[in-house]
């Protein structure tokens, strides 16, 4: 009995590879590359510490002792929100603009604003630390902005892309196209 969902050899028509999937919803923002394992790798670790401040929350609520088992639920919580919010952190794209999504805050740029997207070499941030080392940058040009008007998007240093420098380039050629394609009708 052939079970043709679980083979890889199926034959596919023409047509059904030009068509848009259904969950191809250009409006609704996304990143185009996956995080990278230095920011999974921390989320992960703060995960591990909220996890094992929850537990001492659970043995200090044992001991009767619910304001500080409240504090240290509390901690945790705060522990998991973190870690959810490092994990959001990058570019999103979609019809409307672009978004950097920083931690503490998040900037939306609308395409009409948008002058131009280009990759450049100059000095960025090592994971996003002060220390700077040379480097690829994708740099968002403003039309309106006064002065330099350049918003840095992403870089082949930080924390997505450190030692992987062909998804840093895809990533990068993912949201110029973006930018082309949006640029024109906005």
């Amino acid at each position: 009995m052939p079970l043709p969902f679980l083979t890889a050899d199926r034959a596919f028509d023409d047509a059904s590879l030009d068509a848009a999937l259904p969950f191809d919803d250009r409006d609704q923002w996304r990143r185009p590359y996956r995080p990278g394992p230095w920011r999974v790798g921390v989320a992960a670790l703060v995960l591990l510490l909220a996890s094992y401040v929850l537990f001492a929350s659970v043995i200090i609520a044992f001991a009767e002792s619910l304001a500080g088992a409240a504090l240290c639920a509390g901690l945790a919580v705060l522990c998991i929100a973190g870690a959810l919010r490092l994990l959001r952190v990058g570019t999103w794209v979609s019809a409307r603009g672009v978004r950097r999504v920083h931690f503490l805050r998040t900037r939306t740029v609308p395409w009409a604003q948008v002058e131009a997207v280009r990759t450049a070499q100059q000095p960025v941030r090592w994971l996003g630390l002060p220390r700077t080392v040379q480097g690829q940058a994708l740099i968002l040009v403003r039309r309106d902005a006064a002065g330099d008007g350049q918003q840095l998007l992403l870089t082949d240093r930080n924390a997505d892309f450190l030692a992987r420098h062909e998804a840093f380039n895809r990533a990068a050629d993912s949201i110029e196209v973006w930018a082309d394609e949006y640029r024109v009708t906005a």
